[in-house]
């Protein structure tokens, strides 16, 4: 299907951008964009990959100039743009809405205006019953690809996707958790009964490809995940380098939660179960006096929801197979000096 197509991803850049090259470079797809502020990571793309099929921007979702000028000829859009930092998000919300939600509607409405076939949006479990800036912002952005999908279905499919977290990924804890373990100091866990969905990177492209394969306008996509307490995930890593580096309680940061949720009880009530993934349609029937969601049952129970808490829990050393998995971690134990 990207046989000779042409695909644009925003935040291209960032681990999910070099994943996609990494996979997609190895089919027959003519060209790959790669739009971004950052014009340091994108030489340093360039000169990684090296494929005269990977063409990079320089632009900003909160610029929708920029965005129309990247999208001619375009078929397809991974938006994977945001700010993701839940702190920084905190502290600068209006910064959040400006990328996450205005930024989305500027990616959105470039898309359709090029009428690109297929747009799929990146989102994130802190969207559901968020609690911090980022996750309002995520949900904003989530409600809001809906509502343009319901308008340009005939040209241009909007789906969306919802990840937990992505290991090794801008802004994770392992990374983190490695830099102390080499250093010998102490691993710093906010809360070492908090629970998160772990994924890999594979996984997250994994979960981009089915919704742009199996995807209807406006349906959101969950990968079904185990999950790890913090605990468990500093335990795993200093037994796979046997390391003695203790664990210091800091104390939960601005805007973080216990648990993580994927679907609201009022969404795994009408969820399609697809096997590794979840789908959740959108309502596309006139709103002005419906309902958001027809659960097709009188109640819908409180412990319904999709979460870290109740899915899948991951050992220490369920953990560690999987942290094994991670380039980055391999690097490390090779001997590398983990800076990123």
């Amino acid at each position: 299907m990207f046989k000779g197509k042409t695909l644009l991803i925003t935040g291209g850049t960032g681990t999910f951008g070099n994943a996609v090259l990494r996979r997609y470079l190895q089919s027959d797809i003519a060209e790959i964009r790669i739009f971004s502020r950052d014009e340091k990571k994108q030489d340093d793309m360039r000169r990684r990959w090296a494929d005269s099929r990977v063409k990079f921007h320089i632009g900003d979702v909160r610029n929708e100039q920029s965005l129309k000028d990247a999208m001619a000829g375009v078929d397809f859009v991974f938006h994977a743009a945001a700010l993701k930092q839940v702190p920084s998000c905190e502290f600068f919300p209006i910064e959040a809405v400006r990328t996450n939600v205005l930024g989305a509607e500027n990616l959105l409405n470039a898309a359709i205006a090029a009428r690109v076939r297929r747009v799929i949006v990146l989102s994130t479990d802190k969207a559901v019953y968020p609690i911090n800036a980022m996750g309002m912002s995520k949900a904003m952005m989530e409600k809001l690809a809906v509502a343009k999908s319901r308008v340009a279905c005939q040209t241009t499919a909007i789906c969306c996707t919802r990840y937990g977290n992505v290991m090794a990924s801008r802004g994770s804890v392992v990374p983190h958790f490695i830099r102390q373990i080499q250093a010998g100091a102490p691993l710093t866990v906010t809360d070492p009964h908090m629970t998160r969905f772990m994924m890999s990177i594979d996984g997250a492209v994994d979960l981009v490809l089915w919704a742009f394969t199996h995807g209807n306008p406006g349906d959101t996509f969950v990968q079904k995940a185990p999950a790890a307490t913090i605990e468990t995930l500093a335990q795993a890593l200093t037994h796979l380098f046997k390391s003695d580096s203790p664990i210091q309680v800091i104390g939960t940061r601005h805007g973080e939660k216990l648990y993580e949720t994927l679907l609201t009880r009022e969404e795994i009530a009408v969820a399609e179960d697809m096997g590794d993934y979840y789908r959740v349609a959108a309502d596309n029937r006139d709103l002005n006096y419906g309902v958001y969601f027809d659960t097709g049952r009188s109640e819908v129970s409180v412990k319904d929801d999709y979460n870290s808490h109740n899915t899948k829990r991951l050992s220490v050393d369920e953990m560690a197979h999987m942290l094994l998995e991670l380039d980055i971690v391999q690097r490390a134990l090779a001997g590398e000096r983990i800076t990123e």
